[in-house]
């Protein structure tokens, strides 16, 4: 398989790769199509669920319901402090 990627695009696989964290483009590549590959599968499998809650918001935000900019920058700080690391 060839795959031809923009100029800009390519300076910035090769300067990752340069960095000492992959062996090759080809492991850099492989890596990379993995793990959009992973994101594509989930969101296919909770496509259901993402949209449900998108309009259970904008339903909640048509009634008023929204929440104070002070609420919204507590709650993403607690969820930032308690999420998962990655390995």
């Amino acid at each position: 398989m060839e795959i031809r990627l923009r100029p800009e695009l390519a300076d910035l696989v090769k300067q990752d790769v340069e960095r000492g964290a992959y062996a090759s483009i080809d492991e850099y590549v492989e890596q990379a199509v993995s793990m959009l590959h992973e994101q594509e599968a989930w969101l296919a499998a909770n496509r259901f669920d993402i949209q449900s809650k998108i309009e259970a918001g904008y339903a909640s935000a048509q009634r008023g319901e929204l929440l104070k900019p002070d609420e919204v920058r507590q709650d993403l700080a607690n969820r930032k402090r308690t999420r998962p690391t990655n390995p």
